[in-house]
């Protein structure tokens, strides 16, 4: 993972003499969010926000970077009726990605694009037996591929729709659908 952070680095790097030419973007995300996790999946709510900027190329083309910080509501949680008060729960914490996106112009406000990089996650595991809580977090590194169409509603404002594969660390992945409100400066 270390030598694609370094490889992302890199690239923007290369591409910040260009960002005359840039578009900078932020918005506001949210959607589903299916975490698996030893073959069992839960479902819950993703929520976020992502900023970057996109370079135009020739024939339409563009490239562009995104950072992202989310959170989700996903979690799952078990309890001994045997044992009062025994409860055991794993929920997803927060999520940061860097990916790079590579897409091109359809029509004059709308863009198709496909995207990979870096992200890492955290989950909290939650064991309360009625009279004493124990938490314990762990962070997974892993890699990001997805896909989105984004539409400008004006030359400030834009929707977007997206989709988004995570794989980590010990058995741990996620789909994302994402939708988002974002603005161009």
């Amino acid at each position: 993972m270390k030598k694609f952070a370094i490889a992302g680095v890199a690239a923007a790097l290369f591409v910040v003499p260009a960002a005359a030419n840039a578009q900078a973007f932020v918005q506001v995300e949210t959607g589903l969010d299916s975490v698996s996790a030893d073959g069992e999946s839960q479902q819950g709510l993703s929520y976020g926000v992502s900023a970057g900027y996109d370079l135009p190329l020739s024939g339409g083309m563009f490239v562009g970077i995104q950072g992202t910080v989310a959170d989700s509501t996903t979690k799952d949680c078990v309890s001994d009726v045997s044992v009062p008060g025994d409860r055991l729960c794993l929920r997803t914490g927060r999520d940061l990605a860097a990916v790079v996106r590579l897409g091109t112009s359809v029509g004059e406000k709308s863009k198709l694009y496909v995207l990979g990089g870096y992200t890492n996650a955290r989950l909290r595991l939650t064991y309360d037996n009625g009279t004493t809580t124990t938490v314990d977090a762990a962070n997974g590194d892993g890699f990001r591929l997805g896909a989105g169409y984004q539409y400008d509603i004006n030359d400030k404002l834009f929707l977007k729709a997206e989709y988004r594969y995570s794989n980590y660390e010990g058995d741990f992945s996620r789909h994302n659908g994402i939708v988002a409100l974002g603005a161009k400066f």
